[in-house]
């Protein structure tokens, strides 16, 4: 009996959210950790809107999430080699701190920390990161609350205000049930030398 392939169950709500994510849109959308408000990282109007939504300081800055090792790669700079270990061998989803980003990466001046580092996480999680190689950029990762709010932990929690300020809301994983957490923070300076600062 011939195999019969089945059906892709994300394609139709990763392409609906590029398209969003295209025209400078928000989306709302599920992660390795926490449902996540993201936008093009390189696309400062957007990293705008994501902090005003937040009711943020924008000199608080924002994850930007990276759907392989060749997308890291071409959005760090002088990635110390550490970090390859540090990813693969993780036990949790990993948010590493690092020097600055790559200049062709063009990554939004409003984005990185005022001290020009950037937060950047390498998603294993399917949706994510298809999410992330489809749009052909990173994108910005921020839990999906007001700022000082409780982070859902589930799609189930989220406020209505948030839901409804994203220009696409995924419709992928939100019956998951799964108690989500954020990700581990880790400072990792050019010299190899790291902190945790959130553990």
């Amino acid at each position: 009996m011939q195999n019969i392939e089945e059906p892709d169950r994300y394609r139709a709500d990763i392409a609906a959210a590029v398209a969003a994510l295209r025209k400078g849109g928000v989306i709302l959308y599920p992660t390795d950790t926490v449902w996540g408000l993201g936008c093009d990282a390189t696309d400062a109007d957007a990293v705008a809107r994501i902090f005003k939504i937040k009711q943020r300081a924008d000199s608080k800055a924002l994850i930007t999430l990276v759907g392989s090792l060749a997308q890291l790669e071409r959005t760090v700079e002088g990635i110390p080699e550490v970090a390859y270990d540090l990813i693969e061998y993780s036990e949790r989803p990993l948010t590493i701190v690092y020097d600055s980003a790559a200049p062709g990466a063009r990554i939004a001046p409003n984005l990185p920390a005022p001290d020009g580092t950037l937060a950047v996480r390498l998603s294993t999680e399917e949706f994510s990161r298809r999410l992330c190689i489809a749009f052909g950029k990173p994108l910005v990762s921020t839990s999906a609350n007001i700022s000082g709010e409780a982070t859902p932990r589930c799609f189930a929690e989220i406020s209505p205000a948030i839901v409804d300020s994203a220009d696409y809301v995924c419709t992928s994983r939100r019956d998951d049930a799964k108690d989500a957490r954020p990700s581990t923070v880790m400072r990792l300076s050019a010299d190899g030398l790291f902190k945790i600062i959130r553990p």
